[in-house]
């Protein structure tokens, strides 16, 4: 079989073929990575901007989160150069003298295997290894850098919104927060609401803290007043305060979160020994990305092959959809294993197992095997009457 394989690499065809693949694959990927990567350096600035964070703090985020997105990348650019690559092959004829020389669509993938094997061991590479090292040190500098979302910080002059709206929040004067995690604020504006009754707060002060124990995120508002009622109501309550302490974020809001960003960051030997359905959907993730080139490089073969008359960027279409129907349905799996309402020992081993079977019935179908047993069993179902 390699000595097969080694004999198809040494051909004028297999070269130009491979050629073409390497080219697309290139153009494809620096073109998705430049959207990809060109989004997230945009809102990596305008975050600096709005928040006050140094923009040169906030670079190695994007760095982290390139390292982090390269793999699907790859796996979707080298999905789609496959397939473009076999669709120009039969649009110009040229596949028509590959295949009467033998080289039909097993030839095409033998072809590609070595380019398949090395995209497959960079992919696990990067998913076993480098992309939990990224997220976790992503994490760090998120720490270290001021991390802007409303869990540890609160801009000037600005309406932020807490728990989904509940709470609506405005300081004129803010300072920046401590390595203790507080931050200052002067004329505090608050309004939310309890039981249906709108709640008003003035103060001259606030500090928003951390508790140590629940991990909840409170404004200690100090010289203030509570209005609680509507201002035509007769049963308004008034309370003037010294001190009176707002919790803005859910210490288990926060603990859910981190739950699931520690599993990301965890090598993925530490996930192995730890077990759990978190510790699972994550490893089974992470072998399914590399996993998926192996799959997706055979379909993209099949893709490929299209009548010289057959409408342009057809299959190439189709490929996207079934690029995303096929992560899609791996993303699904990966969270009903995390909540308990799928196995893990089926788990995302479904979705290959599903998508290798379609795979097969697929190529039985084009290839017309599957209606040659479909017109056998009529044939036969058609003499048997005929004999009664």
């Amino acid at each position: 079989m390699f000595l097969k394989i080694f004999n198809f690499q040494n051909t004028i065809i297999s070269r130009y073929l491979l050629r073409n693949l390497a080219l697309f694959f290139l153009a494809i990927t620096f073109v998705i990575g430049l959207l990809v990567f060109g989004n997230q350096f945009v809102l990596t600035v305008q975050e600096s901007v709005e928040h006050g964070i140094p923009f040169a703090e906030l670079m190695p985020l994007v760095g982290f989160n390139m390292l982090r997105d390269i793999p699907i990348i790859l796996t979707l650019s080298f999905f789609l150069s496959i397939i473009i690559t076999i669709s120009q092959f039969y649009k110009n004829s040229e596949a028509v003298v590959m295949n009467s020389i033998g080289l039909g669509d097993k030839g095409f993938i033998n072809i590609i295997q070595p380019i398949v094997i090395f995209l497959f061991l960079i992919v696990f590479f990067l998913t076993i290894f480098a992309v939990p090292w990224a997220k976790q040190h992503k994490s760090l500098a998120e720490d270290e850098t001021i991390n802007a979302s409303e869990f540890s910080f609160i801009s000037e002059g600005k309406f932020e919104s807490f728990k989904d709206g509940e709470i609506v929040f405005y300081a004129s004067d803010s300072s920046k927060l401590d390595s203790a995690g507080e931050q200052n604020m002067e004329e505090i504006f608050i309004y939310s609401s309890d039981n249906e009754n709108p709640i008003i707060v003035f103060a001259s002060e606030a500090t928003k803290y951390i508790d140590i124990k629940t991990k909840s995120t409170y404004l200690r508002l100090k010289d203030g007043v509570r209005y609680e009622g509507l201002p035509s109501s007769n049963n308004i309550k008034i309370l003037d305060f010294e001190a009176y302490d707002l919790e803005i974020v859910s210490g288990e809001v926060i603990k859910s979160i981190s739950n699931f960003s520690k599993i990301e960051e965890k090598n993925s030997v530490d996930l192995l020994v730890e077990g759990g359905l978190l510790a699972n959907a994550e490893m089974q993730w992470r072998f399914s990305q590399p996993i998926s080139i192996l799959i997706l490089s055979v379909f993209g073969v099949f893709l490929g092959k299209s009548s010289p008359r057959s409408g342009k960027g057809v299959n190439l279409i189709i490929g996207l959809v079934v690029f995303m129907l096929y992560n899609n349905g791996l993303l699904l799996a990966k969270t009903s294993i995390e909540n308990g309402q799928l196995s893990p020992i089926i788990g995302m081993w479904a979705i290959h197992l599903f998508l290798i079977i379609f795979l097969i019935f697929f190529y039985q179908f084009r290839e017309g095997k599957v209606t040659q047993f479909i017109d056998k069993i009529l044939f036969l179902n058609n003499k048997e009457k005929n004999h009664a």
